[in-house]
């Protein structure tokens, strides 16, 4: 089971809409890594409005583990070995725990799992001593891209065969190059030269575009024509992506498929950039930059130069739109107009640097439900259970 912990609260407005665990950082989702490693399908506790998706699975005993924390071989067997009533810590973060199922819905009902939680009080905690790859805040996840990539790469490629690099390419260091079944690649330049270039199921590089790896192209997702690519960027399944983009993740199901600059950024599910959307990702004083904290209600110091734009699911802009360096988007908003909207938009927000209204929930779930039907995905009640409670939760006012 794959919980989450005080690490979801800095990760909004990403997970508004998602555990911490399905989080896309490399190539996979954190569970899905962990399904690799476990050869199984995790369960979630994660917060009750999200249930309906995420379902918990239980039995008489149940291994709990930390959501935010992506798996290794070492770590692995360190869990495995730990006895009942043991906690496996890593200074003040629970990495993981024995449960059995009496314990599971106490545990459940809070949602979020705390170090100081009154059914863990009993455990003995016992130090990890290896390092752990972990994401706390937003800002992790582009800026740990990197290595995530080269993790998710080795897991998933060994023993395979890439499918071959058509002729028509320039490629440099095809060696660290990757093609699964289906990937379409032709008069494109990849450099892989002390990087790595994964392209997934079905994916395709159209002509004329450029890669610096790493990159990590998931499976159906296209780079149009003359898209330029810097790394470490992942972009997600079933993501349409063209232009200029540094350094970014993209969750999947989204699209940047026109010219403009995205860099050091993460765009949730299911968003779209109009055409010639820009962001800033360095300030023009060169300062350390600050972005939005959902759970101290503040600016928070990122201890990072570069960082551009946080999006959350489902939200949209229209063309030419301009966001300013460490800008934070929440869940299903709509910005558009000239200038520059405030770098802190609220989720169920209809506007841009002229003002803003409330986008209504009905209408939100509308839009949501004819694109998701572009995809044939069904917009079903868990996912209108998830629009009705983040508008509870967090919209413009």
């Amino acid at each position: 089971i794959l919980f989450d912990d005080i690490s979801r609260n800095n990760l909004l407005p990403l997970t508004f809409s998602r555990p911490v665990a399905t989080i896309r950082i490399g190539i996979l989702t954190i569970a899905e890594k962990w399904e690799k490693y476990l050869s199984l399908k995790p369960g979630f506790i994660t917060q009750d409005y999200l249930g309906l998706r995420y379902k918990l699975i239980s039995g008489a005993n149940n291994v709990l583990i930390n959501g935010s924390i992506c798996p290794n071989t070492r770590l692995l067997d360190t869990i495995h070995s730990l006895k009942e009533h043991e906690m496996l810590v890593k200074e003040n973060i629970i990495i993981a725990f024995y449960a059995p199922e009496s314990k599971i819905k106490l545990l459940a009902a809070k949602g979020i799992i705390l170090n100081d939680d009154n059914e863990l009080k009993d455990y003995k905690k016992k130090e990890y001593d290896g390092e752990i790859f972990t994401i706390r805040n937003t800002w992790d996840i582009f800026s740990k891209n990197g290595q995530a990539i080269t993790d998710d790469f080795t897991l998933l490629v060994k023993g395979k065969i890439s499918q071959p690099i058509s002729s028509t390419n320039q490629v440099i260091a095809p060696q660290n190059i990757f093609l699964e079944e289906g990937a379409k690649v032709e008069y494109a330049i990849l450099n892989a030269n002390n990087a790595l270039i994964y392209i997934g199921k079905d994916a395709e590089i159209m002509e004329g575009s450029i890669v610096r790896g790493s990159l990590a192209l998931c499976e159906h997702s296209q780079l149009k024509l003359g898209a330029k690519i810097y790394g470490p960027t992942t972009i997600g399944p079933y993501s349409k992506v063209g232009g200029e983009v540094n350094n970014s993740v993209i969750f999947g199901y989204s699209n940047k498929a026109h010219d403009g600059f995205l860099g050091n950024a993460v765009l949730g599910e299911w968003c779209n950039l109009g055409a010639d959307t820009n962001n800033s990702n360095l300030k023009n004083d060169y300062s350390e930059v600050k972005i939005w904290n959902y759970t101290q209600k503040a600016f928070i110091p990122t201890g990072l130069q570069f960082c551009g734009l946080i999006m959350a699911d489902h939200s949209k802009c229209g063309i030419n739109t301009m966001f300013n360096t460490g800008t934070v988007v929440g869940f299903s908003s709509n910005i558009f107009g000239s200038g520059f909207p405030r770098n802190f938009i609220p989720s169920f927000a209809w506007g841009g640097a002229q003002g803003f209204s409330t986008y209504k929930v009905s209408k939100a779930i509308e839009v949501a439900q004819l694109v998701m039907s572009r995809r044939n995905i069904a917009f079903d009640q868990a996912e209108k259970a998830i629009f009705e409670k983040v508008f509870e939760l967090d919209h413009y006012q």
